[in-house]
């Protein structure tokens, strides 16, 4: 590890105010040494991973870290804060900061390096001697591990040379007395109590450092608590897969990750806590504890892929949360379940029927079954097949809306029940907001079946059989006889009001519209606006007014990545080269309505560029409204104008709102730029240029 770090790469003294100011001047001492390419672009790279999950950790520690193609070797500085500074820890400020740098590729043998060193985090000794440190060469031996701490004997003791945890052995020899057979001998009937055994997987999305400190937290707890714990580490380094013995013999599971287990499978049927990574860092003795309380109760997972009585795997929008979630943000997550698999039937569907108009003209929904007459050599034949096919994928969105609100809820079970009540919202013309609720109820449904106690010996069949059975049956009652019909009842007033808009309310719905495309660029309040478009266009012969909310909403959409792709074409001193460099792309995702090319200029500067292009939306969807431009298809972008009603002034409401964006981001990148240069100059200085090369700048908020 001496390459890895150095006293050059250690400040003692970090006098930064923020995360962003401290990763700067940790990342510019790597870029002193040669070891980053392009400062602004890896900064970027670790403001892109800290918006992902909060690197602070309880103790006083924060872990900026990432992977990036601007770097050239892994490499570690470390920052001593006397203040403290904000990195999202439950318990405060982090006075010990250690920024993680890995390149896109990094080999195995540098990450298992970088790996030990975080399980060295969790060691309150090495801790304790990083803050004691007189020097920085006393600090970054201390982090090589050439000088240890107190207390670290005993630690090497318990590592083991090859990066194994260090309870494999025991709990390794303890599945394999639960699993050897029976010699018929008699045993002492004072044999002690055999310790709970765990098997446990952590995983974070770098893979780098909370993977590795999740590990060696549960390790730490488990010994406390008298029990044995084996933790596969799936991290960068990749992983070993834990021994089926050993999985075989565990009284329980502990799963802490912020990305998909690999072969979870292989868990099933074992009681459970599936949580986040920073949960086993923060809290590992609570997690151990609620596993045992679990295996006391009897609960399990379900086997396979169906639940069962007793407690139900995570279901996916579990999986994908954080502990402790309030049912606001789970109410909003098993919508948006929804809403993604929606979308793809919505843009297949919506872009079929609009080239068959196109190509066949607006007659073309009254042409006869293709199944009865195709001609292979006429225009309207291929028009009205892909009609056809656009309306047959149309009539999938209310199932898929339900059935996949449901599979959010209870995961697969869900399905069964889901689909039925959405198949039945459309028969009782309650729409959207039918397969809402239908999608809502079967989940809940789902999960009341399987908080019943059946015999083991049922178990079963209760995937395959009852809860599908029960749960469609119950849905399907309440859709047909007690909600369908009031819902549809609310869904045809909704349709008669947008129907009755027009003037000052029409154009204030599209600025509203417009800023919800553009507040979250793609995330959910995107995607509600983007839903209650599509929404009034999915029937067969929509309305006046739901086509131009289609269009105002699309043209919205545009907005952010076609301004970002003008400001650093116009003023591109004021981006870096990777943000230049997706400027470039961002032309074309915004020409294509891909909303999510503005990303990774929001990441990087969320207080400038989301409201410059909430305004900039604001303005297209208002003059969409004014200008009464209407859009059949749910998708395409500017490859679907030939299809747009009064495609000349959309194309103007487009521009004008790429303008305002455009405009509003340069004049306050540019603000900031000046406030950043006089800070950095103070009153005394006459000129940028006379500063010391390789001076630390501070940086303005």
């Amino acid at each position: 590890m001496s390459d890895m770090t150095g006293a050059d790469l250690v400040d003692l003294d970090l006098s930064a105010d923020t995360k962003e100011a401290a990763a700067r001047a940790l990342a510019e001492r790597m870029a002193a040494r040669g070891r980053v390419t392009d400062l602004e672009g890896f900064l970027a790279d670790v403001a892109a991973r800290e918006a992902q999950l909060p690197t602070g950790l309880d103790g006083g520690i924060g872990i900026p870290h990432c992977r990036s193609e601007h770097v050239t070797a892994p490499t570690l500085a470390f920052g001593r804060s006397a203040r403290g500074i904000d990195f999202g820890a439950a318990d405060g400020p982090a006075d010990l900061v250690f920024l993680i740098a890995a390149p896109a590729g990094a080999d195995d043998a540098h990450l298992t390096i970088l790996s030990s060193l975080a399980r060295q985090l969790m060691n309150a000794e090495f801790t304790d001697a990083l803050r004691a440190a007189a020097d920085p060469a006393r600090a970054a031996a201390l982090i090589r591990g050439e000088e240890p701490a107190a207390g670290d004997e005993d630690s090497a003791e318990r590592a083991s040379a090859d990066g194994e945890d260090s309870v494999v052995a025991p709990a390794a020899a303890s599945a394999v007395a639960a699993t050897a057979p029976a010699t018929g001998e008699p045993q002492p009937s004072a044999a002690p109590e055999p310790p709970f055994r765990i098997v446990a997987v952590t995983s974070c999305p770098t893979g780098i450092a909370h993977t590795y400190m999740a590990a060696e937290s549960l390790e730490n707890a488990a010994r406390e608590a008298g029990a044995e714990i084996v933790v596969e580490t799936q991290g960068s380094a990749g992983f070993e897969r834990l021994d089926p013995e050993v999985i075989a013999a565990a009284d329980g599971v502990i799963l802490a990750h912020d990305v998909p287990v690999r072969e979870k499978d292989r868990f099933a049927g074992k009681p459970t806590v599936d949580t986040g990574v920073k949960a086993a860092v923060n809290r590992p003795g609570e997690l151990i504890g609620e596993v045992r309380a679990k295996a006391a109760r009897g609960e399990a997972t379900a086997g396979g892929a169906a639940g069962s009585a007793g407690t139900a795997a995570a279901t996916p929008v579990e999986r994908g949360g954080e502990p402790g979630e309030g049912y606001g943000t789970r109410l909003r997550k098993w919508l948006m379940s929804g809403v993604s698999y929606m979308v793809p039937f919505v843009a297949a569907g919506g872009l079929l029927i609009a080239l068959g108009f196109a190509i066949g003209g607006y007659e073309i929904d009254k042409a006869p079954s293709v199944t009865d007459h195709f001609a292979w050599a006429q225009a309207d034949s291929w028009a009205a097949l892909f009609f056809q096919i656009g309306g047959v994928a149309f009539a999938f969105l209310v199932p898929v809306l339900a059935g996949y609100i449901a599979y959010g809820m209870a995961d697969r079970p869900g399905l069964v029940p889901g689909f039925v009540g959405g198949s039945i919202a459309l028969t009782v013309n309650a729409g959207f907001l039918g397969g809402l609720a239908a999608g809502l109820i079967s989940g809940a449904v789902v999960l009341a079946v399987q908080r019943v106690r059946i015999p083991k010996a049922l178990r079963g069949i209760m995937p395959v059989v009852v809860i599908p059975l029960i749960s469609a049956a119950v849905v399907g009652f309440l859709m047909f006889v007690v909600i369908g019909k009031p819902i549809a009842s609310a869904q045809e007033a909704m349709t008669d009001w947008l129907d009755g808009l027009s003037g000052a309310n029409a154009v204030l719905l599209g600025a509203l519209l417009g800023l919800m495309m553009c507040f979250d660029l793609g995330g959910p309040v995107n995607k509600v606006a983007y839903t209650f478009a599509t929404a009034g266009i999915a029937v067969s012969d929509p309305s006046d007014s739901a086509m131009k909310i289609m269009a105002a909403v699309m043209a919205a959409g545009m907005v952010p990545p076609l301004a970002m792709a003008l400001a650093t074409t116009v003023r591109a001193r004021l981006f870096n080269a990777a943000e230049r460099e997706n400027g470039k792309a961002a032309w074309v995702l915004g020409a294509s309505f891909i909303s999510e090319g503005a990303i990774p200029f929001a990441a990087a500067d969320p207080l400038r560029v989301i409201p410059s292009s909430m305004v900039g939306g604001a303005v297209t969807g208002a003059l969409s409204m004014a200008f009464d431009a209407t859009l059949r298809a749910p998708h395409g972008g500017i490859f679907v104008v030939p299809l747009i009603g009064n495609p000349l002034l959309y194309l103007v409401a487009v521009a004008a709102g790429v303008c305002v964006t455009t405009a509003l981001v340069v004049v306050l990148k540019g603000l900031r730029k000046q406030a950043r240069d006089s800070v950095t100059r103070g009153p005394g200085d006459a000129d940028p240029s006379t500063r010391t090369p390789g001076a630390k700048q501070p940086v303005s908020a």
